[in-house]
């Protein structure tokens, strides 16, 4: 069995070096919209890494003076009402970017108005009617958590963690029994479509069972991205930076638990994401067809937009700044 001893320790990550990147005093953004207006012209939903940036921006964002979005948590209350419609009033919560992508398609075709756009952590160019533009914002890195007691390295290769997620009885342990207990977040979240991507396996294999070691329940219950709580001395759970930067320092409600950041490739993992090994840009997900249209061009499209000058809001919340902020070539065809 390969060796599990700490051999880096001197690169660990600590909670100091991300409180760099944070500015003080931002406090925790709102879960749902509130105060006035109550119904937003712009109501979204979906994943649960950006909810908290994005709560805050719809907090700051004004046109003409009014707010103009309404960003609804992936978790809280079964049903959100979005609009003063009464159909807009008792819809699903969804819970992460997949959720979120398929709440707005079903909204937009249904034509009541009742969602506006997603959030979501990862690109999904498939096919839809209407069609969809992922305008990106912002950028994220994603590495693995451990809890501090944890006899797993806090550096791995990726080849590591894809001989770990899939279950390799010479690292991990010998079948039934593995030693390792590698976590996924719920199915639909952004953050374990991408995390699979980097560590080599498909959701196809993992709905199969092809990898027996892999679990996204813990106690009978679904694994929520970026809960550190869910670990124990001997599992590992992707987890993302800007979500780890953020509860750090109680910009959004911590729930890091005992959870430390490992580095992949050698490269230290509380840095500004741009540097992370496994970066992703996150996005908001629009109707191609509104890509011209106000308020969603002025708050959406193109780098002089209403989120992409907010860049100091944005790394607020341990997010990078992206480049192609407010790019509309993304889109479903």
């Amino acid at each position: 069995m390969k060796s599990l001893t700490k051999s880096h320790l001197a690169k660990c990550v600590t909670v100091a070096a991300g409180l760099g990147l944070v500015l003080a005093g931002t406090g925790s953004a709102q879960a749902d919209p509130s105060g006035p207006p109550v119904y937003r012209p712009l109501a979204g939903v979906g994943s649960d890494t950006t909810q908290g940036v994005m709560n805050a921006l719809a907090g700051d964002i004004t046109v003409g003076g009014q707010k103009v979005l309404g960003s609804y948590n992936a978790l809280g209350s079964a049903t959100i009402a979005t609009k003063d419609s009464a159909d807009c009033q008792a819809l699903a919560r969804p819970n992460g970017s997949g959720a979120g992508r398929s709440a707005l398609l079903n909204e937009l075709n249904k034509g009541k108005g009742c969602l506006d756009f997603a959030r979501s952590s990862s690109l999904n160019l498939a096919a839809a009617t209407p069609g969809l533009t992922y305008v990106p914002f912002a950028v994220d890195g994603v590495t693995y958590a451990v809890s501090a007691g944890s006899s797993l390295p806090l550096d791995l290769t990726t080849a590591d963690l894809h001989a770990i997620y899939s279950c390799d009885p010479g690292y991990v342990g010998t079948a039934p029994n593995y030693g390792i207990h590698p976590l996924l977040p719920q199915a639909g979240s952004g953050t374990r479509s991408f995390w699979l991507s980097v560590v080599g396996i498909t959701e196809a294999d993992v709905v199969a069972n092809k990898y027996p070691c892999v679990s996204d329940t813990k106690g009978g219950k679904k694994i929520e991205e970026h809960d550190g709580r869910v670990l124990d001395t001997a599992s590992l759970v992707p987890f993302s930076i800007a979500q780890y930067i953020a509860q750090s320092s109680n910009t959004i409600a911590d729930i890091r638990g005992t959870a430390q950041l490992g580095n992949i490739n050698g490269v230290p993992s509380v840095l500004l994401n741009t540097g992370a090994p496994a970066t992703r840009d996150v996005y908001n997900v629009i109707p191609t067809s509104k890509v011209a249209t106000s308020p969603w061009s002025d708050v959406f499209v193109g780098g002089t937009s209403q989120i992409c000058q907010r860049s100091s809001l944005i790394k607020q919340y341990g997010f990078g700044v992206n480049t192609n902020c407010g790019d509309t070539s993304r889109t479903t065809g």
